[in-house]
């Protein structure tokens, strides 16, 4: 299922499940930005609410969200990362999406909701983009944002940086992933309720402020003892760090020999400069020797 694009002078809401949103810098930077594109921006009522200190409560973020979806006039739900996103996942109204899908936009802990929502409703969301990038947008962000929320038809991720085959090959599946901890922790839930019956080309990123490679291997044998790998026909790991990581890329290395699947390592998405944007729901084909995605 595909949401109708964002049009000019369309509707974006923002909301926040996953953190308190920075009142000064968003309203007078990263709205503005937005608004100066040619769009119109819809604030929900708790985005700024801290009722627990560091996040408002489930049931307003989650009113929010639910808000933005079942509000005619919103073309896009854009929103943060941050920490706690999937405190709403009882809370979010899956029929409605179902009933009035919507564009979906988030990153980083916004995996907690992306993929259960597209798991629960067939709707095609997008990972790797947030307000705050709005801030200070480089030309490689803006080009795919328009190209996936407003233009649409996108048929292969564009590169920004170089793209390292770690074990080569073609695969073919349903774009499923996001960040590395929020997708190992939804794997077995309920909220989440994944098909393992059919094949899927992983995308993952996490980064070295976040934990060292011990940590994201640790991640990664969490993925695999999920038996999700068994499903898995393409794995591309986004942006890690500014340095070269060797013993990640063996990482990445060893699961590609092990599954006999093509692994590929790029800095075009995750917590680094570039943001290229995702459709998780959609069918893809990762060639690890042409070192392409495709969305198909």
């Amino acid at each position: 299922m595909l949401a109708p694009r964002l049009k000019p002078y369309g509707t974006i809401g923002i909301c926040s499940p996953s953190c308190i949103p920075n009142r000064e810098e968003y309203t007078h930077v990263c709205l503005d930005k937005i608004r100066a594109l040619g769009f119109s921006v819809r604030e929900a009522d708790n985005l700024y609410s801290d009722t627990y200190g560091y996040l408002a409560m489930p049931e307003e973020r989650a009113a929010d969200f639910n808000s933005l979806v079942a509000d005619p006039d919103v073309q896009l739900i854009l929103f943060n990362g941050g920490e706690g996103a999937g405190e709403l996942l009882p809370l979010i109204d899956f029929d409605a999406l179902k009933k009035n899908p919507k564009l979906i936009c988030s990153y980083s802990d916004g995996t907690s909701i992306l993929d259960p929502v597209w798991a629960n409703t067939g709707l095609v969301v997008y990972y790797g983009f947030s307000p705050a990038f709005f801030a200070n947008l480089s030309s490689y962000d803006h080009d795919n944002f328009i190209a996936h929320l407003v233009h649409g038809g996108v048929t292969e991720m564009p590169h920004n940086s170089p793209w390292l085959t770690k074990h080569g090959g073609c695969g073919r599946g349903t774009l499923v992933g996001g960040y590395l901890r929020n997708f190992a922790m939804l794997l077995g839930s309920k909220y989440c309720p994944i098909p393992r019956d059919r094949h899927y080309i992983l995308f993952l990123e996490d980064h070295e402020m976040f934990g060292d490679t011990a940590y994201v291997s640790a991640m990664l044998s969490h993925i695999e003892q999920s038996g999700f790998f068994d499903s898995v026909r393409g794995l591309l790991f986004g942006h890690y760090s500014e340095s070269a990581h060797p013993e990640l890329y063996a990482r990445i290395a060893r699961i590609g020999e092990k599954y006999g699947i093509p692994a590929v390592y790029c800095d075009d998405f995750g917590h680094g400069d570039n943001h290229a944007i995702l459709p998780i729901g959609a069918e893809a084909e990762l060639d690890a020797d042409a070192q392409t995605l495709r969305f198909i």
